[in-house]
């Protein structure tokens, strides 16, 4: 995505986005990602059309992406808890510039099962391979996915606004100028500083927690465990309701039977 489109951050969530963003293997591919998945569920015609357009106008029964959703979201729980954990000991983690090390590897896997959830939920790529960061409106729509997280009601509006418009549209990209410009962006503005305030209430309690070596471990990564799992599952409940997951408004879906094989979230 073009730098050009790039703005320096103005809140603190702002630059912990980005800087988790950078971290090595945050950013999913969304076709490798979803052939990986869907393969054990879908004949290869099915899964060539969910890459092509999206699982819900290839036909994708919503058990199936619920059933891959609900072993992404155990998996990113099992590794961010993991993580967190280790960075309870002293001297488990190193700093990451101005953003507390564990923080910004939370988020990281924050940003990792927003895509993943996304991409399942039938949402385009959110990031570009060949950019060096995140142009506006990409970083406007993840703060909006993370914000549906929290429980910010402005944020689950947001989300189903841009659900809508490109629902109607069959957009294949975000909608770059609602984003940035239009009546959707003060809302994002509004999440981010909303999201900043938790996130300093975040690093205090973690910081806390810290504070008594090996029993800090333990508490750092209870913490973890207690959020991820029901803030992914909220993001997971609201992009199951939108307008993107309806396939009326693509191709027509077409039946085909699952099968039982178990998914693994890489």
């Amino acid at each position: 995505m073009a730098k050009a489109n790039q703005v320096a951050p103005a809140t603190k969530f702002d630059q912990t986005l980005r800087a988790s963003a950078q971290l090595p293997g945050v950013e999913i591919d969304r076709g490798t990602f979803l052939r990986r998945e869907l393969k054990r569920f879908c004949s290869d015609d099915q899964v060539d059309r969910a890459v092509a357009t999206t699982p819900a106008e290839a036909g994708v029964a919503p058990e199936v992406i619920d059933k891959i959703a609900n072993s992404v979201i155990k998996y990113e729980t099992g590794k961010v808890t993991a993580l967190s954990t280790a960075a309870g000991i002293p001297g488990g983690l190193a700093a990451f510039g101005t953003i507390p090390a564990d923080i910004a590897q939370y988020y990281g896997h924050v940003l990792r099962v927003v895509q993943k959830l996304a991409y399942l939920y039938s949402w385009p790529e959110l990031f570009d391979g060949d950019s060096d960061g995140l142009d506006s409106a990409t970083e406007s729509m993840l703060t909006l996915f993370v914000g549906v997280m929290f429980g910010v009601n402005a944020a689950q509006a947001g989300v189903a606004q841009v659900s809508a418009l490109m629902a109607k549209e069959m957009a294949r990209k975000l909608p770059q100028k609602a984003l940035t410009k239009g009546a959707i962006y003060p809302v994002v503005k509004k999440v981010a500083g909303l999201l900043g305030i938790q996130m300093t209430k975040q690093v205090f309690a973690k910081s806390a927690a810290k504070v008594v070596p090996l029993v800090g471990a333990v508490v750092s990564g209870s913490l973890t465990f207690a959020t991820f799992m029901p803030m992914s599952k909220r993001l997971q409940k609201h992009l199951a309701t939108l307008p993107l997951t309806k396939p009326g408004h693509g191709v027509p879906p077409q039946a085909f039977t699952p099968t039982t094989t178990n998914s693994t979230a890489g």
